[in-house]
C-alpha cells in the first residue's frame, strides 16, 4: 500500500487515530501488525529522543517508511517533538510526511515566530505540521498534570502559526507508568468547539481506557502513546528471560516483546474506535 499522508488518516478515520512511538524496528513492525489485525490506520512516530539514541534519524526513518509502504492498512510516519529546524528539514528530505515541531520551551512570541517559519517551510513541501503552546501564565510545563490550554490562546496560536494540528494540555503528562491521569473532559470539548484544527493528546499512556474513549468522543483526534508500549515490550522480554535463563538468541525474547506490543496496539485501537 502506498505511504499515507497523516492528514488523510486524520480526516478520514472515525474516532481517534493511534500514534505510537517507535524505538527500534521491532516496534514499527509490531505496531503495523496490530493495526492490520485491527483493520485500522496508524501513525509510526520517531521522537527526537529516539534519534539521539540511535545517533541519526535516517536509519530508523527509512526502516519505518519501508514498513509503512508494505502495510495492508494506511500508515503514516511522523517526526515527534523535534526542537530544531535542522532535524525537521532532514525528516522532510527523507520523505517523512508530518512533523511535530516543539518550540514550547521558547518565550511565547519566539515560539510563534519559529513555528510559523517551520510551518511555511513544511507546507511548501506538502508536509503536515503539529505544534504546541509553551508555558503560558505560569504553567509548570505544557504537559504537567496541572497545565491547561486556554481555548482563546489555542485559537490565536493556530491562526498565527498556520499549523495543521495542535497538542493541548488537558491533564496528561509524559512517561506515566500508571493509568491514573485525570483529564478535563469539559475543556477537551471546549477546545474542540473553538480550535479549527485537529487536537492531539500527548502522554496518553497514563489515561484509563474509559477516559481515553470519552476524550475521543469529546474531540481529541490524534492520540500519542509511547510508555505503555514500552512497558508491554519490556515486561514480555523480562518474563521470557526469567523463564529461560539459557536463551542467547535475541530473536526469541525480542519476538516476545514484539508480540506484546502488537496485542496492546490491537486493544488500544479498539479503545479509540468510537
Amino acid at each position: 500500500m502506498p505511504l499515507t499522508a497523516i492528514g488523510d488518516i486524520v480526516r478520514q478515520s472515525p474516532g481517534g487515530v493511534g500514534a505510537f512511538n517507535v524505538i527500534q524496528l521491532e516496534h514499527a513492525t509490531a505496531v503495523v501488525t496490530g493495526a492490520e489485525a485491527a483493520g485500522r490506520p496508524v501513525v509510526l512516530q520517531i521522537s527526537e529522543n529516539c534519534v539521539r539514541y540511535h545517533g541519526a534519524l535516517e536509519p530508523l526513518a527509512l526502516a519505518c517508511l519501508a514498513v509503512a509502504r508494505r502495510a495492508e492498512v494506511p500508515v503514516a510516519v511522523h517526526l515527534d517533538h523535534a526542537t530544531g529546524r535542522a532535524l525537521v528539514e532532514e525528516a522532510v528530505a527523507l520523505g517523512i510526511g508530518s512533523v511535530m515541531y516543539d518550540a514550547s520551551a521558547l518565550p511565547d512570541e519566539d515560539n510563534v515566530r519559529a513555528t510559523a517559519e517551520v510551518a511555511a517551510y513544511c507546507h511548501e513541501r506538502g508536509v503536515w505540521v503539529e505544534a504546541e503552546l509553551g508555558e503560558v501564565g505560569g504553567k509548570d510545563g505544557v504537559h504537567a498534570p496541572g497545565a491547561r490550554t486556554r481555548p482563546h490562546e489555542a485559537v490565536d496560536y493556530v491562526a498565527r502559526t498556520g499549523v495543521d494540528a495542535l497538542a493541548v494540555a488537558v491533564g496528561t503528562s509524559h512517561a506515566m507508568t500508571t493509568k491514573d491521569a485525570v483529564l478535563d473532559l469539559d475543556l477537551v470539548a471546549d477546545l474542540r468547539a473553538a480550535v479549527p484544527v485537529p487536537l492531539v493528546l500527548h502522554g496518553s499512556s497514563g489515561v484509563p481506557d474509559d477516559v481515553l474513549r470519552e476524550a475521543v468522543r469529546r474531540g481529541m483526534k490524534k492520540i500519542n502513546i509511547a510508555t505503555h508500549l514500552n512497558q508491554a515490550f519490556t515486561g514480555a522480554i523480562r518474563d521470557y528471560l526469567t523463564g529461560d535463563e539459557r536463551v542467547v538468541d535475541p530473536r526469541k525474547y525480542v519476538a516476545a516483546g514484539r508480540d506484546a506490543i502488537a496485542r496492546e496496539v490491537i486493544h488500544l485501537l479498539g479503545v479509540l474506535t468510537c
